[in-house]
């Protein structure tokens, strides 16, 4: 078993018991989206430095779709784009027409044993049965400047995706 499967196993005491897909199915769909999303911003940050928010979302057949947001303006704020998905991820859930999603942006936050703050990958994912983590991915920019990661970890998410059922 993987960090990523590992880690989405231990927070899975945590969702809906009695979803209609269970904790595994979920927990696989999800990791769908992290293997779409992960790969782009590493890469975004290889070649740029940064990237603006974006994410995934997965249809109800598990088809996964990239997706971006851009509200007005030529530099648009990190936060009106995240607002920007998260109102479109809403109208897709309450239409059924998603059934997972994926948003990701850059942090910064102390990983676990850390005292220091680190640059980090967080990818807000929500899945309409009920489970909902965030994965933090801490990186640097190695002499190189290529992205070098630290170990990922994952806390419970915010679950503001799908209505409540």
């Amino acid at each position: 078993m993987g960090f990523v499967q590992s880690v989405l196993a231990v927070l899975g005491a945590s969702v809906m018991a009695a979803a209609p897909h269970d904790n595994a199915t979920q927990k696989k769909q999800l990791e769908s989206l992290i293997d779409a999303t992960l790969p782009f911003a590493q890469q975004m940050l290889n070649d740029h430095g940064e990237y603006f928010p974006f994410g995934a979302t997965m249809s109800p057949d598990g088809k996964v779709t990239l997706v971006g947001g851009d509200p007005d303006g030529e530099h648009p704020k990190s936060t009106d784009v995240i607002a920007l998905l998260k109102q479109g991820y809403r109208r897709e859930g309450a239409f059924g027409k998603i059934m997972a999603c994926a948003l990701v942006y850059d942090v910064r936050t102390t990983p676990p044993g850390a005292t220091e703050k680190s640059d980090a990958i967080a990818i807000d994912l929500n899945h309409r049965d009920g489970m909902s983590v965030t994965m933090l991915y801490p990186y640097r920019v190695g002499p190189n400047k290529k992205v070098v990661f630290g170990e990922p970890f994952a806390r419970k998410g915010t679950d503001d995706i799908f209505p409540a059922k």
